[in-house]
């Protein structure tokens, strides 16, 4: 009976298993762009992104609330000392009224878990300037 070594096997299952994730991530940020359509109305992502009912988004994952240049905020939202992380962003998306009482925001909020964590991933992907990182 012959061995089979240890480490070509390890080497593909490592494999498969980076490509499985990679191919998942890919999913999150389709259905994350998806989701995006909800926002679309009112805000703007990527390069030449601007301000429109609601700030452009680029760079929103580490930026204060109410920082958006060139955008009219709520005194609520320039003043409610929120730093967008995953976190905030999930609790504020889910009923933003809620968060930031006397916010401009008027959005139902999206309370699936999923699709808001497919939202942040499809977000983080836009810097400041609105490249992809």
């Amino acid at each position: 009976m012959r061995l089979i070594p240890l480490r070509p096997i390890l080497a593909v299952s490592l494999l498969a298993g980076a490509l499985t994730a990679a191919s998942a991530q890919a999913q999150d940020l389709e259905a994350g762009q998806r989701s995006f359509n909800k926002c679309r109305a009112c805000h703007q992502i990527g390069e030449g992104a601007r301000n429109l009912v609601g700030p452009q988004l680029n760079g929103l994952i580490g930026r204060h609330s109410g920082s958006a240049e060139g955008y009219a905020y709520s005194a609520a939202n320039k003043n409610s000392g929120l730093t967008w992380d995953e976190a905030t962003f999930t609790d504020y998306i889910k009923d933003p009224k809620a968060k930031i009482p006397g916010t401009k925001m008027i959005f139902a909020g999206i309370k699936n878990e999923k699709e808001i964590a497919d939202l942040i991933a499809f977000l983080k992907q836009y810097d400041k300037d609105g490249k992809k990182l």
